[in-house]
């Protein structure tokens, strides 16, 4: 260590290591600590250098503040206590909170319809990833709530469209379907259907009455990789 190195711990520790006598009574440190690390430290015991709030303008705000200084919406300030006892007090606090509307929204949550989609071997290690982009719409004008998806494996040419009513004790009619795109954008009816097969990659609502798609040519061709395209519900 340089001199310069030792000057500099020798005025850390004048300086943040007086004694206190005023402490000397009190569990655990007899000399004032670091007056930053005090703050980090995972304990519940009151700070050994509490700060001085005097002039401060927010506690002078508050204190000249008839609805405010009671008010249960303010966090309270504990002084005294490090950031990590308040971080605690502040998790218990919307803990509370978010209990409630869980609870409710939990109870509220029920079963409406039970579709198979797939079956798979119970041997299997892992579970194959055969559901692919969920995208959903609500259409509050019709109270219609849609999920779109794709099925990877033998459907990829496929868009599985899920409708439901949001009153879940009435039904709607072609509640799922399926719309494969396959060769339909072929512009003659002799061009091969394995040259001209489409995959989709992306599927979302346009609005409540149209769905975009983006679609891949399984073989792939300068300039006709990709397809945009725009189809009405109807």
């Amino acid at each position: 260590m340089t001199q310069k190195d030792i000057t500099f711990v020798a005025d850390f520790l004048t300086e943040h290591f007086n004694e206190a006598p005023e402490l000397y009574n009190r569990k655990g440190k007899y000399f004032n600590v670091e007056r930053v690390g005090q703050y980090l430290k995972d304990e519940d015991d009151d700070l050994v250098s509490p700060p001085n709030t005097e002039g401060n303008q927010w506690f002078n705000f508050l204190k000249d503040s008839t609805h405010l200084k009671e008010s249960p919406l303010l966090f309270p300030y504990y002084p005294e206590k490090s950031l990590h006892f308040v971080k605690r007090q502040m998790e218990g606090v919307i803990d509370q909170c978010l209990q409630k509307p869980a609870d409710v929204i939990g109870k509220s949550v029920h079963q409406a319809a039970c579709i198979s989609l797939y079956k798979i071997s119970q041997s299997e290690d892992s579970t194959p990833q055969l559901f692919k982009l969920p995208f959903l719409w609500n259409d509050k004008t019709s109270n219609l709530h849609y999920v779109l998806f794709t099925m990877l494996e033998n459907s990829i040419s496929k868009i599985h469209i899920l409708r439901r009513h949001t009153d879940t004790s009435r039904s709607v009619s072609n509640g799922i379907l399926a719309v494969e795109f396959g060769n339909f954008l072929n512009s003659s009816i002799n061009e091969s259907s394995d040259s001209r097969c489409y995959s989709c990659l992306d599927a979302h609502f346009y609005d409540d009455e149209t769905v975009t798609v983006v679609l891949k040519e399984s073989v792939q061709q300068e300039g006709k990789e990709r397809v945009l395209a725009q189809l009405p519900l109807s």
